[in-house]
Formats: C-alpha cells, structure tokens, sequence
C-alpha cells in the first residue's frame, strides 16, 4: 500500500488561499510584551520565542514597505 503524505484536503486549500487575500493586522507592542512577560513568567520558553519574533515583525514592518 503506497500513500502520499502529506494528504491535501479541499478545505485545506481554500482555508490557505483565504488566508492569503485577507490582511491581518498585527497587535500592538504593548500587548505582545505583556504576553511576552506572562509566557516568561510561566516559564513557556516557545511562547516567548513566538512573542519576541511577532514583537520584531511589527517594529520592522514600518520599515519595510
């Protein structure tokens, strides 16, 4: 039996293409930091990765257009 991974399903598809064509804003600074404090404090070392990156892409995304 031969299968092909990964398997692609319609509503995959159109969940990405939709995706694509709808702009997310992205949240404020102060927000992200406080979420950034919350996931060190619990010790959620990927959370905090996750905040600092998302933090870095709103500070750079004025300059970069």
């Amino acid at each position: 039996m031969t299968s092909a991974w990964p398997v692609r399903r319609p509503t995959e598809n159109a969940a990405l293409r939709a995706a694509d064509r709808s702009e997310r804003r992205l949240p404020p600074v102060p927000a992200i930091l406080a979420d950034l404090l919350t996931a060190n404090q619990l010790g959620d070392r990927h959370g905090v990765n996750l905040c600092a990156h998302l933090v870095a892409r709103v500070v750079t995304q004025g300059e970069v257009q």
